[in-house]
């Protein structure tokens, strides 16, 4: 069986990397089209030179970036809060904002109670 092309909106690929800014923002849903319409902001376009300079493994605090065409096949590392996570972006991914594939929040594990503990608080794990 032929794996399948990936279109986003009817568009292949190819077509996706030819088209401008502008034309690929008519594509996107309402959100996203309003912050291309508005236009990029200076760590924005800085982020996106840096992308068109052909570079790989891009450290970004730009979360709040669409991902676009050009950006397919690259990994970024996109801040959260501590650290930089390397995403690679896959074509599955335009439209939606860097933010998202990296969560600033991850799960509380707690174990047994640390030094200073009362009796009772180390009771409490027993139970």
């Amino acid at each position: 069986m032929a794996k399948k092309e990936f279109t986003y909106r009817g568009k292949t690929m190819d077509e996706l990397e030819v088209m401008s800014l502008t034309e690929f923002a008519k594509l996107l849903p309402a959100r996203q089209k309003r912050s291309l319409n508005r236009g990029l902001t200076e760590t924005q376009k800085t982020l996106l030179k840096k992308i068109r300079s052909r570079k790989n493994n891009i450290e970004t605090h730009c979360r709040d970036m669409i991902i676009l065409p050009e950006m397919v096949d690259k990994t970024i590392k996109i801040h959260r809060g501590k650290d930089f996570v390397a995403v690679i972006i896959s074509p599955e991914m335009l439209g939606h904002y860097l933010g998202e594939f990296a969560l600033t929040k991850s799960k509380v594990a707690h174990s047994a109670p640390g030094i200073g503990a009362t009796k009772s608080s180390s009771s409490l794990s027993v139970r």
